[in-house]
């Protein structure tokens, strides 16, 4: 087993019954923050008239999964 990072981003828009997600996986920690930080820092620059018809949030899960094929940690990570 090893240790990777879900980065999941739900989104919600006035009127709909349901939220929208997207997810992506990491090797670590840390690159799934970087992506985190990126996703909220795109998102604030919208305008506030964008801002008013999509409200999103973004969190690192970690969890253990079987090896996945070309995902590997860094060296030194």
């Amino acid at each position: 087993m090893v240790k990777i990072w879900l980065f999941l981003m739900i989104m919600s828009t006035p009127g709909q019954p349901s939220v929208k997600y997207n997810a992506v996986i990491y090797p670590t920690e840390d690159y799934c923050m970087m992506a985190r930080k990126g996703y909220m820092e795109a998102y604030a620059a919208k305008t506030e008239e964008y801002k008013l018809t999509m409200k999103t949030e973004a969190h690192c899960i970690p969890f253990e999964s079987f090896p996945i094929k070309g995902m590997k940690a860094p060296i030194g990570a």
